[in-house]
């Protein structure tokens, strides 16, 4: 399995949290408080944390899945924050 993390800076990181686990919580297996958030999706799993200064991300799965995994992940984010300018830069996690 390998990870990627993304980082989002923004004052809402929390309310992005909860939106992303409540959506994806209609589909697939989901755990989440106002700071900490796991999606369990088919092709891997996404874990959230926020904190006053941002939401991080995290997606694990197999190779050949994570970038699938970032762009769900990704556009669904993009849809809720529409109103920031951002970008996610995925990096290999350490």
């Amino acid at each position: 399995m390998t990870s990627h993390t993304a980082t989002l800076t923004t004052a809402r990181a929390s309310t992005y949290l909860q939106q992303l686990c409540k959506h994806f919580g209609h589909k697939v297996e989901v755990e989440f408080t106002p700071t900490d958030g796991r999606v369990t999706l088919p092709m891997g799993v996404c874990t959230l944390h926020a904190d006053e200064t941002g939401l991080s991300l995290t997606v694990t799965g197999e190779d050949e899945n994570l970038a699938r995994m970032e762009q769900v992940i990704g556009d669904h984010l993009a849809r809720f924050a529409f109103r920031e300018d951002f970008t996610l830069d995925w990096q290999a996690a350490a």
